[in-house]
Parts: structure tokens; sequence; C-alpha cells
């Protein structure tokens, strides 16, 4: 069997000649179902501050 002193194919970290390397991913802007829970919880924090409004108009009417 023959010496060889060069691999058969090219390493993995060298691109291939003429292809194209792949453009790494960068998410740089949150998922959109972060903006669904946010509006959730904002909603859901206004009516519960608006019916404890309301327990405490009731409780001073009294």
């Amino acid at each position: 069997m023959p010496d060889q002193t060069t691999p058969a194919t090219p390493p993995a970290s060298e691109p291939l000649s003429g292809a194209v390397p792949a453009r790494k991913y960068v998410e740089n802007k949150p998922p959109r179902g972060l903006y669904v829970r946010v509006f959730i919880y904002v909603i859901a924090t206004h009516v519960l501050l608006a019916m404890m409004s309301l327990v405490v108009i009731a409780a001073n009417s009294r």
C-alpha cells in the first residue's frame, strides 16, 4: 500500500472552491410568542388592578 502524504478529501474546515460559505444564523429579534405573552401579562395585570379598584370602591361605599 503506498504512503499518502496528502488526504484524499479536503479538511472540513476549509470551504470547497466555488462553494458559497454558509451564512452564520444570527437571531436579532425575539420570537413572536414573546410579544404575545407580554401582551397577555399586561392585559391581565390591568384587569386585575381594575377589579381590585372596584373592590376597594365597593368596600368604601358601605
